[in-house]
């Protein structure tokens, strides 16, 4: 059984990831990797994956995923070029963002581009954040990684978003009640954030994806 783009994709986001880390990413990281709405899209990839023999899953076991199939790679380097040429999106690199206590943002010059795989992103990144700390390490998202963040002043409660308390910036999990706004890590070593009402806070954007750089 041959693999689609997308599956392909998946199979070499996770055979990477075994790789660097030595274990697969969640489900949850496949789906926001991929831009999926829930864990159920990355679910459908990975039965096909499993059923086209290119992987293994471990029932009972947490991100129990062996690669059995190496993803197909392009045949040359043109074929790379065109690849990028199709998908590839240039996007800035604009500083950096606290994944623990809110940081100032660490703005960088105008020439620093990263070309990105537009299909590891949804929606498209309007720049990319390094990120600081590890308060967001249960969500996938650690030190040192760049996050794609897709610019905007609007968001909803239990959506990832890059959000600005003063001349602070910081990556959390936007939690909205009736009486509190609250900016939640997902690390229990971490305290949430509560945004006062008279604090000058906004929505900068919206985490979108993300990649690792080597290190």
């Amino acid at each position: 059984m041959s693999l689609t783009e997308t599956q392909n994709a998946i199979l070499a986001l996770i055979a990477e990831r075994i790789d660097a880390e030595g274990m697969p990413p969640s489900q949850t990281e496949i789906a926001r990797a991929f831009g999926f709405k829930g864990v159920r899209g990355a679910q459908y990839h990975l039965e096909a994956l499993e059923a086209a023999g290119a992987i293994e899953r471990i029932p009972g076991r947490a991100r129990g995923i062996r690669v059995l199939q190496p993803p197909t790679p392009p045949q040359h380097e043109l074929a790379l070029a065109v690849a990028h040429e199709d998908v590839g999106i240039r996007v800035p690199l604009l500083g950096q963002v606290a994944a623990g206590l809110p940081i100032g943002a660490d703005v960088g010059s105008d020439d620093d581009y990263i070309l990105l795989d537009r299909v590891r992103f949804a929606p498209a990144p309007d720049y990319m954040l390094r990120v600081k700390g590890d308060s967001m390490r249960d969500e996938g998202i650690f030190d040192g990684d760049l996050i794609g963040v897709h610019r905007t002043s609007e968001a909803r409660s239990g959506q990832v978003v890059i959000a600005r308390i003063g001349d602070e910036i910081t990556v959390k999990l936007l939690k909205i009640s009736k009486d509190a706004i609250r900016l939640l890590p997902r690390n229990p070593d971490f305290a949430p954030i509560v945004v006062k009402p008279d604090d000058d806070f906004a929505i900068e954007g919206l985490y979108c994806g993300l990649i690792r750089p080597n290190r």
